[in-house]
């Protein structure tokens, strides 16, 4: 009897030792196996666009990848639809959403987009429509790095951020409509997580406080990170920018180069910085 009784308060007290210990990974992460919200939208680095009217996109499905070791790794975000996405209205800050949808919590490296229709009509021209090598069968993969965490009970918000410039590769000179003789559609999208990010705005003006339309902004760290032209109100805004320290430059045609070094750009916050600059 007596040694039933010990063996009962020895088991007793061993539970009061690892009842803490639960308490403390159950506080550490208290969404564990619950799943979170990720958003996704969508906007444009852009190029000059004198003589573009506009710049579509067609997504008819898109897949996210985690990294939990599964045998099919993709998770399905967006099916069943077809969303057209006119690049040119999504400029300097303006972001569109393509999915709202609620995903398992984890880490997830890449995005996979099916677009099957790419076309750019130029103004006072025609209009091309560009075929996407593999775009609709396999889908066009977006690497995200570092991986988005998507966490339980929260919302993760994910920027695809495409390369008009890159993305639409002229044949001949955009100068002039007649100049232009084609296009081929090679996507480059830049994909961040937007949640931990931060956004760069300004104005561009001249000596005599007026506006620059289509100076060029760019941002760097080691190499050009994003890049954005001005409105005619000389207005600028680049998002998606991750938390960190950059280089900012604005030139424009006639205009010598400005540029102002180790701006600190913080996540959830814009980062103003205007430009003025000098005629050659």
């Amino acid at each position: 009897m007596k040694k039933l009784t010990a063996l009962f308060l020895s088991l007793g007290w061993l539970m009061v030792l690892l009842l803490p210990a639960c308490e403390s990974d159950n506080a550490h992460n208290p969404f564990e196996g619950k799943t979170g919200k990720l958003v996704i939208k969508v906007t444009d680095e852009p190029f000059p666009v004198d003589m573009i009217d506009s710049a579509i996109v067609t997504v008819v499905k898109a897949e996210i990848r985690t990294l939990t070791d599964t045998a099919y790794p993709y998770i399905v975000v967006l099916e069943d639809t077809s969303l057209s996405f006119n690049l040119i209205e999504l400029r300097n800050g303006v972001m569109a959403e393509m999915v709202e949808v609620d995903i398992p919590s984890g880490d997830y490296d890449l995005i996979r987009l099916y677009i099957t229709e790419a076309s750019l009509t130029v103004k006072d021209g025609e209009t091309y429509r560009m075929k996407v090598p593999s775009g609709s069968q396999t889908g066009i993969k977006v690497y995200i790095d570092p991986a988005v965490r998507i966490s339980g009970g929260l919302i993760t918000e994910l920027l695809l951020d495409f390369s008009l410039e890159q993305s639409f590769v002229l044949k001949g000179n955009y100068k002039t409509a007649d100049g232009i003789k084609g296009f081929n559609f090679r996507p480059v999208i830049r994909a961040v997580n937007n949640t931990n990010a931060g956004m760069v705005t300004g104005v561009v003006t001249d000596e005599a406080s007026l506006p620059i339309e289509n100076a060029e902004v760019w941002i760097e760290q080691d190499t050009l990170l994003a890049s954005s032209f001005t409105d005619p109100q000389g207005y600028y805004a680049i998002p998606g920018i991750p938390a960190g320290h950059y280089n900012i430059c604005a030139t424009a045609e006639n205009y010598d180069t400005a540029c102002v070094t180790g701006i600190n750009v913080t996540a959830g916050n814009p980062f103003n910085q205007n430009f003025v600059l000098t005629m050659q």
